[in-house]
C-alpha cells in the first residue's frame, strides 16, 4: 500500500476557535482522506448489455378517409438530421411540397412510431412500454446485429405501460434483471435507446428519487438520465449491468428532456410480464373504496401518531369492503400486516393479491384499531356514479351547532337508505368557522370528534364535550364519498 508522510490533525476548541496542532508522522492514505471518487467508465456496460437493447418501429393501417387529414412531418426535426449528416429514421418520412393534398393509397401502411425494447430471453421474448406498440398493425423488431423481426404482441398492459413481444429467434444475447431493493438515490445508472430514431444511444445519469408517485399505478424511479422520445421501453441500466428500470416518462414542458425522467421499477414490469407471457393479460385484485391520503392535522386530530395510510372516502355498494365491514371515513393503517406509510401504497399491495383470496385490512376508527377480512375481486372497469335526486329536508334543528356556523337536521329515513346511512345530520346552511373548514349545504355528518353521530342529539352532545381551545374533526359525507375537516372555533 502506498503511504504519504503527512502531519495528521488535532482538533481542540479554546475560546469558541478551533486550534490545530500537527506532529510528523507515517499514515496510509486512504485512513486519512476520503477515498476519491471519479466518474464512472460505462464502455465495458455498454459493451455487456448493449446487443441485448434493440430498436422497435410500429405502423398501422391507415384507410382513405384517415389519410386525408393526415398531418405534417416533423420538418424541424428532419432539419436536425440534414444538418449534421445523419440519415433520416424510417419511421419519418420526407416532406412533400404537396402534403395535405395528397392522399395515401387505401388500407397502406404508414409508419406510427419509434421506440425501444430489450431481450428478456434467450428465445425472443422482448420487453418493452404498452404504448410504444398500442394501435399498431405492425410491429418491427431490430437488433444490433441489424437483423429484422416482425414480432408479435403477445401481452400489453396499460396499467403499468409494460408490454411483452415475441420474436422467431433464438440465441439472443438477453439481460440480467437487477435487485431493485438494492437501488439507492445517488447511484450511477445508465440509459441505451433510440431517441429520435437515433439507434443505441447511450446516456447517463444517476438515480434522483425511488418510489416516486406520479399518479400513476406503480411508483417510478426517478433519474436524471436523458430521456427522449423514441427512448420508450428502453432499459435503465445499474453498474453492475443488470436492468433496474424501463423507460418510460419525462417530464417536459418542452416536449425534450429537461433533467427528470421516470423508468417502472422492473420487479414490478417482470411480475406484470410474467402474467402477460402465462395469459396473454394482467389479473389485479380489489377491495372497492376510494382512497386520499391523510394529511398531519386530521391525524392529529384522530390521534393516529403520524399522517399515514389511506383515508377511505367511498365504498363500493356491495363490494368486498363493504361486505367485510370497511366504512367510509376509516383510515385502512395496515393491510396483510404491513403498514400503509402513503396511501398510494394501497392499490399496489391489494394489485399483488390473487382474486378469491382473503386479506386482513387493518382500520383506525373512531380512535380505536380494528382488523377486518377482505374476501379480494378482480379489477374491472369502474361503474358510473348514479346521483339521486334529494328528498326534501326537514325543517333545521337550531342549536349548539350554531356557535361553529351550522345549522343542522336529524336525516329523514328516505335521505338514510338512499344514503345508506344508519345515521347523521343534514348540514342546512354553513357559515363562519364551518363554512371555512369547508363544510357546505347538503352534506352528512356522521362523526365529530371520534364520536358517532346519530342525529342532532348526539352532535351537541359531543361538540359539548370537545375541547374548545382545539380544533374538532368532523367526518361527513359528500354525495358517495367521505372526508374529514376540521373546525376551529370563531376567536
Amino acid at each position: 500500500m502506498r503511504t504519504l508522510k503527512l502531519k495528521p490533525l488535532r482538533f481542540w476548541l479554546t475560546a469558541g476557535m478551533m486550534v490545530i496542532a500537527a506532529s510528523t508522522t507515517v499514515l496510509p492514505t486512504q485512513s486519512v482522506w476520503a477515498q476519491v471518487r471519479t466518474l464512472p467508465d460505462f464502455t465495458d456496460l455498454v459493451e455487456q448489455v448493449g446487443p441485448s437493447v434493440v430498436n422497435i418501429r410500429t405502423s398501422e393501417l391507415v384507410k382513405a378517409s384517415a389519410a386525408a387529414t393526415d398531418g405534417a412531418p416533423d420538418e424541424q426535426m428532419l432539419e436536425f438530421f440534414k444538418r449534421f449528416g445523419i440519415p433520416v429514421p424510417p419511421g419519418m418520412r420526407a416532406p412533400r411540397p404537396d402534403r395535405g393534398q395528397v392522399k395515401p393509397q387505401p388500407d397502406e401502411e404508414q409508419p406510427r412510431g419509434i421506440g425501444s425494447g430489450f431481450i428478456l430471453t434467450a428465445d425472443g421474448f422482448v420487453m418493452t412500454n404498452a404504448h410504444v406498440v398500442e394501435g399498431a398493425d405492425e410491429v418491427i423488431v431490430t437488433l444490433t446485429d441489424k437483423r429484422e423481426f416482425k414480432a408479435k404482441v403477445i401481452g400489453s398492459d396499460k396499467r403499468s405501460d409494460v408490454a411483452v413481444l415475441k420474436i422467431e429467434a433464438t440465441g439472443l444475447p438477453a439481460v440480467k434483471i437487477g435487485d431493485i431493493s438494492r437501488l439507492k438515490v445517488g447511484e450511477w445508472v445508465m440509459a441505451i435507446g433510440s431517441p429520435f430514431g437515433l439507434e443505441n444511444t447511450v446516456t447517463s445519469g444517476i438515480v434522483s428519487a425511488k418510489q416516486r408517485d406520479t399518479g400513476d399505478y406503480i411508483p417510478l424511479i426517478q433519474t436524471d438520465v436523458a430521456i427522449n422520445p423514441g427512448n420508450s421501453g428502453g432499459p435503465l441500466i445499474n453498474m453492475r449491468g443488470e436492468v433496474v428500470g424501463i423507460n418510460s416518462q419525462i417530464y417536459s414542458r418542452s416536449g425534450g428532456f429537461q433533467g427528470i425522467s421516470f423508468a417502472i421499477p422492473i420487479d414490478e414490469a417482470t411480475r406484470v410480464a410474467e402474467q402477460l407471457r402465462a395469459t396473454g393479460k394482467v389479473t389485479r385484485g380489489r377491495i372497492g373504496v376510494q382512497i386520499d391520503q391523510v394529511g398531519k392535522d386530521i391525524a392529529e386530530s384522530l390521534g393516529l401518531a403520524s399522517p399515514q395510510g389511506a383515508l377511505v372516502r367511498g365504498v363500493e355498494s356491495g363490494g368486498p369492503a363493504e361486505k367485510a365491514g370497511i366504512e367510509a371515513g376509516d383510515i385502512i393503517i395496515k393491510f396483510d400486516g404491513k403498514a400503509i406509510e402513503r396511501f398510494s401504497e394501497l392499490p399496489l399491495m391489494v394489485g399483488k393479491i390473487k382474486p378469491g383470496s382473503k386479506s386482513v385490512v387493518t382500520v383506525f376508527r373512531r380512535g380505536a384499531t380494528k382488523d377486518l377480512t377482505v374476501t379480494i375481486a378482480e379489477v374491472e372497469s369502474e361503474k358510473p356514479v348514479v346521483k339521486t335526486s334529494a328528498p326534501k329536508p326537514k325543517a333545521p334543528v337550531a342549536g349548539p351547532a350554531q356557535v361553529i356556523g351550522l345549522v343542522i337536521s336529524n336525516l329523514t329515513d328516505v335521505q338514510m337508505k338512499e344514503s345508506k346511512l344508519t345515521g347523521g345530520v343534514k348540514v342546512d346552511s354553513a357559515t363562519g368557522p364551518a363554512a371555512r373548514a369547508g363544510l357546505r349545504e347538503g352534506d352528512v355528518i356522521v362523526s365529530l370528534g371520534n364520536a358517532e353521530i346519530n342525529n342532532v342529539k348526539d352532535f351537541d352532545n359531543a361538540l359539548s364535550k370537545a375541547d374548545k381551545a382545539k380544533p374538532v374533526n368532523v367526518l361527513f359525507r359528500r354525495g358517495e364519498l367521505a372526508q374529514y375537516a376540521l373546525i376551529k372555533s370563531a376567536r
